[in-house]
């Protein structure tokens, strides 16, 4: 009896994750998400540092370095930029250009949606070559799990300072 081979791995991995808020709606939180591309290390807990590289703030072509501590002696990090800015749509897409992460391509869009009893819907969706020795399974818990935190953590912070 022939043995099969199992299938291909599938070129590029595809996926979205969604988190949502009654505490602030997308005109609230846009800002949060855009005013300052280089603060994600202050929505991401697990990110430690995120700061300007080059461009002009706030327009395409702005880059930024994420880096996160994993160890004391093992700092993960990645140079990214941001390609699409629409305020209407409230919509924002980047992409990673180097980092030491294991990522070969990777590019994301962050969308705000109305929610579906007012507030926010924050959909974070992405293309990526698969990642070594990560399961795509586990990459989107990790990303789900992100988005959860950064979203509680953007909508306490409109709590205590209304923009």
């Amino acid at each position: 009896m022939e043995q099969q081979s199992p299938p291909p791995p599938p070129s590029k991995w595809e996926g979205e994750v969604f988190a949502e808020t009654t505490a602030a709606d997308p005109h609230q939180i846009w800002p949060l998400l855009t005013d300052d591309f280089c603060s994600l290390h202050k929505w991401l807990p697990f990110v430690d540092t995120c700061h300007y590289v080059e461009g002009v703030p706030g327009q395409p072509g702005l880059v930024r370095h994420c880096a996160v501590t994993v160890t004391p002696s093992s700092i993960k990090w990645a140079k990214e930029r941001l390609n699409l800015i629409d305020p209407i749509a409230h919509t924002l897409t980047y992409e990673i250009l180097d980092n030491n992460m294991g990522f070969k391509s990777y590019v994301a869009t962050m969308k705000l949606l109305q929610g579906s009893g007012g507030g926010c819907k924050f959909v974070w969706s992405f293309v990526a070559d698969p990642i070594e020795g990560w399961p795509l399974e586990e990459f989107v818990k990790y990303l789900d799990s992100g988005l959860h935190q950064m979203v509680n953590k953007m909508a306490d912070f409109l709590k205590k300072s209304p923009l």
